[in-house]
């Protein structure tokens, strides 16, 4: 497996694996798959703010998940807090993929001088997410019940939570997030 940067070009793949969990699964409450377009345009925008998109390529070279930090929220006081979303082709579910991703877009956060990284994870019963982001160092945060209505059921949201660098444990050295603009 080998991770690097996502580019626009990345669009199309990583269209396919979100679009499958959309349309398959609670881990995004998006109910329709956005088009190539559309995602090229949302890497583009995470990237523009210099924040990680990541993806894994198997050993043939193909895309076989994504991951990337983006703001947590738009005010100012929420910029050393980022979120992180994964998402991994069915085939490389369970394989360390979504591990490995992760990993990375933690070390680059860090290495921008954030604080915080949230997950929200769609769905209590994703033992896969929350697994992966207990075995990263994320404790738990908090869940919103029944948030969501997709499949014919509720889904609820699961925080959680990762301390950056020192976390709030001293004032941040950095500027952190342009949440204006990119």
């Amino acid at each position: 497996m080998r991770i690097r940067p996502a580019t626009e070009a990345d669009a199309a793949a990583v269209a396919a694996i979100y679009g499958h969990h959309v349309l398959n699964g609670f881990g995004t409450f998006e109910e329709e798959p956005p088009s190539v377009e559309d995602m090229a345009g949302r890497i583009g925008a995470v990237l523009a703010r210099g924040l990680p998109y990541l993806v894994a390529e198997d050993e043939a070279g193909a895309v076989i998940g994504f991951a990337y930090a983006g703001p947590f929220r738009p005010r100012a006081a929420y910029r050393f807090t980022v979120e992180d979303s994964v998402y991994i082709a069915p085939e490389a579910i369970g394989k360390g993929v979504g591990k490995a991703l992760v990993a990375v877009v933690i070390r680059l956060c860090e290495a921008m001088g954030l604080r915080q990284m949230v997950a929200v994870i769609g769905d209590s019963g994703n033992a896969g997410s929350i697994g992966l982001h207990r075995s990263l160092g994320f404790k738990d945060a908090g869940v919103g019940r029944s948030l969501g209505y997709k499949h014919g059921r509720w889904v609820d949201i699961v925080w959680m939570q990762r301390d950056l660098n020192a976390g709030d444990g001293a004032a941040p050295d950095a500027a952190g997030l342009d949440l204006k603009g990119g």
